[in-house]
């Protein structure tokens, strides 16, 4: 994975603060409306992101060429939309959006014990949102983001985000955030941690995922097996123009193995594929026959 993705999202901190502006003073239609562009700009001009999406929707949905292309375009759209309610969230105006969180309970349950936890999720709708948006717990979440997409965040956000109710650790390439992590479980904070992605040089796992083998990283699985943390897969999927679904399994400890947990992990995401095909936002070759391919 490491060679066609480097830990970080597409634009920089001076997209971040145009977006910014434009939701102060122009409201979100109109940034949706710009974003109609930017997402038709991908399609033509960023040749790894559409190889990686034509053989996810050809491939993976066995979509016909027309709903494949279409598909693309609409993933690159919805995409634009999440990155953008994201920044939106984070600087104050979660107001703006609807939020169904009834699987909240889960994560309260797991707050009353005392315990923490680790909330594995994917990228599949936006998993930085699922983690803001728990403001009613009383233990800290902590977000873990890669660190050069943190920094752009951080920068242009550094006079607009008010206090917060999570933290974040960023992924750094020395593994220091490791540390931060253990430290955080060991408090009986909450992790916030994607499952579907990993750098170079760190150790993985492999599972089939929709009926293709993919490698996974290690640590969000290894973590959860060695602390016997409670863990639940979440995902926060936009539903619609400004609402978006919190979705969380039961909390549950890991008795088995560090491939149990991602196996059951796997089938997780699975139902969120099939359910919400347009909200996969891995732009590189992810199966490992897409990267024979490639």
């Amino acid at each position: 994975m490491a060679e066609n993705w480097q830990g970080k999202s597409r634009g920089g901190s001076l997209g971040y603060r145009i977006f910014i502006w434009i939701l102060k003073y122009l409201g979100l239609g109109v940034a949706y409306f710009v974003l109609r562009f930017v997402a038709l700009y991908f399609v033509f001009f960023s040749p790894k992101a559409f190889k990686a999406n034509y053989f996810y929707f050809r491939e993976i949905h066995q979509y016909g060429w027309f709903k494949t292309i279409k598909s693309i375009y609409a993933n690159f759209y919805i995409f634009g939309q999440v990155i953008l309610d994201k920044v939106a969230v984070l600087a104050g105006f979660a107001d703006r959006f609807s939020f169904n969180i009834d699987d909240e309970v889960h994560l309260h349950k797991m707050d009353k014990e005392n315990k923490g936890g680790i909330l594995i999720s994917a990228h599949i709708g936006s998993w930085e949102i699922a983690g803001s948006l728990l403001t009613t717990l009383s233990k800290p979440i902590n977000i873990v983001m890669f660190d050069e997409e943190h920094e752009n965040i951080k920068e242009s956000l550094n006079e607009t985000i008010g206090d917060r109710t999570f933290k974040i650790i960023a992924v750094k390439q020395d593994f220091s955030h490791i540390i931060a992590i253990s430290k955080a479980l060991k408090n009986n904070e909450f992790i916030c941690i994607h499952g579907d992605r990993y750098l170079e040089g760190s150790k993985t796992l492999t599972a089939e995922l929709m009926g293709k083998p993919a490698k996974f990283p290690a640590g969000p699985f290894q973590l959860a097996s060695k602390f016997k943390v409670p863990y639940v897969f979440v995902y926060s999927i936009k539903v619609s123009g400004k609402g978006y679904h919190f979705f969380s399994t039961p909390g549950k400890v890991n008795t088995g193995k560090p491939q149990d947990l991602l196996n059951e992990y796997v089938k997780s995401v699975e139902e969120k594929l099939k359910a919400y095909p347009l909200q996969w936002f891995n732009y590189y070759p992810f199966w490992e026959s897409n990267k024979a391919e490639s």
